[in-house]
C-alpha cells in the first residue's frame, strides 16, 4: 500500500539530518516513527479498554482490592517474601 504524506520543509530537513546522523534513509526514519507511534497508541487503547472492562466487572460484582492491599502486594515484588495476588472481595 503506497501512501504519501505532506510535511513542511522544516520537518523534512530535521528528518534528513537525523537520517544522516543515524546512517539511515529518511524513509526508514519516517517508517520507524510511524511504527512506534502506532504501537504506543495501540498499547494506550488496550490499557484504556482493560480499565473500562475492569470498571464494568466491578460494577457487576462489586469485587475489588483496596489500595492498601494492592500496595502491599506490589511492595512484595522482587523480595524474598513476594506474595501472590490477593483475592478480590466485596
Amino acid at each position: 500500500m503506497a501512501t504519501s504524506i505532506k510535511i513542511d520543509d522544516t520537518l523534512k530537513t530535521r528528518i534528513q539530518q537525523l537520517a544522516e546522523q543515524r546512517q539511515r534513509s529518511p524513509h526508514w526514519i519516517m517508517r520507524e516513527a510511524l511504527r512506534q507511534y502506532v504501537e504506543r497508541e495501540e498499547a494506550r487503547e488496550s490499557f484504556k479498554q482493560e480499565a473500562l472492562d475492569s470498571w464494568a466487572a466491578y460494577q457487576e460484582t462489586g469485587k475489588h482490592l483496596t489500595g492498601q492491599e494492592t500496595r502491599a502486594w506490589l511492595g512484595s515484588w522482587g523480595t524474598d517474601s513476594e506474595t501472590e495476588l490477593p483475592k478480590c472481595h466485596d
